[in-house]
């Protein structure tokens, strides 16, 4: 019952190619096995049974019995009807008991497990029926000449052989039923981990160019404005913008080659709050003072609690960059009770439309801190200003780490 099996991968190539060759087809081999076990073995089988002897009539029920068979993937309700049919009357005109009930076995296992339970139990149950009447009344009528009824305890046994089968192709099924569940389970569980991984490439890639960018644009525009009336201060612009544009293709490329390469280390470490000190530096140059103040110890920090919240103070003094009138911005970092704490204050007032930003920079850092299991508010001042206020566990899940790469498909 080679066709029964749950498709594998990988495996010696050739039974991969075994497989490939019989599913492509008919399952010429495993029926022609089962033929010849069942024509030899019912020879042997006839002997002391004193029913009638193989003929040519037998012979091609018992051919009929097994090698429609063929057809028990593609028309699995015609396969075991046929079979059930053709071994009743194999049965009823007399010829020996024999393995072809392995025949029907085969037939009944394929239709329950390919979803056609109803035909197999009533191709199943017809069998047994018309067994019952044949043996038990219609054989006053029927070949053998002077036949006696069966005794009650053969029929125990088919009966129990029913139950057996069907019980037996049932589990079969239900089986099936649950590998196909674990391995839709498993792919959905690959999707969203390739999900989450976009996810957050795109959150990475985000932070670093919206930050970078907003620093090169400020800059250029200095640029612009002085590069008449002080040329000097025009330099130190666009020597400002060469560094920050240098430090996002780095960190862009950082980013692509784990995307290309999943299998390799990362070139660089992960930032994290030990580099709070190039975006203040970073802020400097875009015209903006920051005052970082800290409490606590940060030893405890995790890297992936680290890398969020440098992206998410990296994304608060982008916002202050483009969307505050103050030149001014606070940054305070507390480490205790198990929790790293973080404060972004501007004295405001908001340019445009918006104070903080809208975009996806705020939705990005409350991800980021929910993914870790924290918490990230965002919201105006009573006097005017914009706080972020982010709180991140020291033990959350290090999410800086990459997931474990799928097994490799076999070619």
């Amino acid at each position: 019952m080679d066709e029964l099996q749950p498709p594998r991968r990988g495996g010696p190539p050739w039974r991969s190619g075994a497989r490939s060759r019989t599913a492509a087809g008919l399952p010429w081999v495993s029926t022609a096995v089962l033929l010849v076990f069942v024509m030899v073995g019912t020879g042997f089988a006839e002997e002391g049974q004193g029913r009638r002897p193989l003929d040519l009539a037998a012979r091609l029920l018992l051919l009929v019995a097994v090698g429609v068979l063929l057809l028990r993937r593609r028309r699995p309700v015609v396969a075991v009807a046929t079979t059930c049919a053709a071994t009743l009357v194999h049965l009823a005109a007399g010829y020996p008991y024999g393995p072809v009930f392995v025949a029907v076995a085969v037939g009944c296992f394929s239709a329950i497990v390919t979803g056609h339970r109803e035909a197999a139990w009533w191709s199943l149950g017809g069998l047994w029926a018309g067994h019952v009447l044949v043996s038990h009344w219609l054989y006053r009528w029927l070949p053998p000449d002077g036949d006696r009824a069966a005794p009650w305890t053969q029929q125990g046994f088919i009966t129990a052989w029913v139950v057996a089968v069907v019980a037996a192709a049932e589990l079969l099924r239900v089986r099936r039923e649950q590998w196909a569940a674990a391995r839709a389970e498993r792919e959905a569980a690959e999707r969203r981990r390739a999900d989450e991984e976009r996810l957050r490439m795109a959150r990475e890639l985000h932070d670093v160019l919206a930050h970078s960018v907003s620093v090169i644009n400020v800059q250029a525009g200095v640029g612009l404005a002085l590069l008449d009336s002080d040329p000097e201060q025009a330099r130190t612009a666009l020597t400002t913008i060469k560094g920050a544009s240098k430090e996002a293709l780095d960190e862009v490329r950082q980013v692509l080659a784990n995307l290309r390469t999943p299998g390799d280390a990362p070139t660089s470490p992960a930032p994290g709050l030990d580099r709070l000190p190039e975006l203040v530096e970073q802020a400097a140059a875009a015209g903006l003072t920051v005052t970082v103040g800290s409490e606590g110890d940060p030893a405890a920090v995790r890297p992936g609690a680290g890398l969020a919240a440098f992206r998410i103070v990296q994304e608060a003094l982008t916002n202050v960059v483009r969307h505050s009138g103050s030149r001014t911005a606070e940054v305070h970092i507390g480490y205790g009770s198990g929790r790293l704490r973080l404060r972004i204050d501007d004295a405001g007032p908001a340019t445009g439309g918006d104070a903080g930003g809208s975009g996806n920079g705020l939705v990005g850092m409350r991800e980021r801190a929910a993914a870790l299991g924290g918490t990230m508010e965002a919201g105006p001042r009573p006097d005017g200003g914009f706080r972020v206020l982010a709180e991140l566990p020291f033990t959350g899940p290090d999410r800086d780490r990459r997931p474990p790469e799928p097994p490799e498909e076999t070619t």
